[in-house]
């Protein structure tokens, strides 16, 4: 190899070797200020609030028994009628009152034994109140007696029986609730980074969770407690 080719050769292996140097440097010191840069805290906020219910189910299941079909249907026909005109009476629209179909149980049918049967059709029917008056609807259950009196026999109807208070205004109120989840969740985090003594900075990403709705309690159904928990992280510096 020629003198001027060696010289060369020992200058560039001189760079090369000092560009990876600062290279290796560079990357160093980066990879410091990226890992302090990506020191964070992840808190957690809490919104909750009671409101009413706006919309009810009120499910009114009435049964009736005979060995005649005709009479059966007409003795279903006759208690649909009376609970209408109650329903009505008391501050319901028409609009407001769905009736099912009745549903017919023939015993014979199903293998009970003749002998051991009083009627051999039993039967029942629902009228469903779907409403927003929810006042109007505790106080006329207090009052179904009054009917029960004249001869309508009434079935709790199992767990489809059951009345549902439904909230239907969330979308009304999440705006408020998830900044005031998101409020609760900031102040969280900077008590910690006083505490650790640095600086909360910006946010690093959020998630903002389910909104879940439940009944206040099992007395009270028909006051819902609504409830979301949004998760942000924050970046942290000295």
């Amino acid at each position: 190899m020629h003198k001027g080719d060696l010289k060369s050769a020992v200058v560039l292996g001189i760079f090369i070797f000092a560009g990876l140097a600062a290279l290796g440097h560079l990357i160093g010191s980066s990879a410091i200020k990226f890992k302090a840069f990506e020191r964070t805290v992840v808190v957690k906020g809490l919104s909750e609030r009671e409101y009413p219910a706006d919309i009810v189910l009120w499910p009114i299941t009435f049964t009736a028994a005979h060995n005649d079909l005709s009479a059966l249907y007409g003795s279903l026909e006759r208690d649909a009628a009376i609970i209408t005109t109650f329903l009505t009476a008391s501050g319901f629209d028409n609009g407001e009152l769905t009736t099912s179909a009745p549903t017919i149980m023939d015993k014979l049918a199903q293998g009970y034994e003749k002998s051991r049967i009083e009627f051999r059709y039993a039967a029942s029917q629902t009228i469903t109140v779907y409403t927003a008056q929810i006042e109007t609807v505790r106080a006329t259950m207090n009052r179904l007696a009054e009917i029960g009196k004249r001869g309508v026999a009434f079935s709790d109807g199992g767990y489809q029986g059951a009345t549902e208070y439904l909230f239907t205004r969330l979308n009304e109120v999440k705006p408020d609730m998830v900044e005031e989840a998101t409020m609760k969740a900031r102040e969280v985090a900077e008590k910690f980074a006083k505490d650790s003594k640095s600086r909360l900075g910006k946010i690093k990403r959020a998630r903002q969770g389910q909104f879940s709705i439940a009944n206040r309690d099992k007395n009270t159904p028909h006051i819902k407690r609504v409830r979301i928990v949004s998760t942000v992280e924050y970046y942290l510096s000295d």
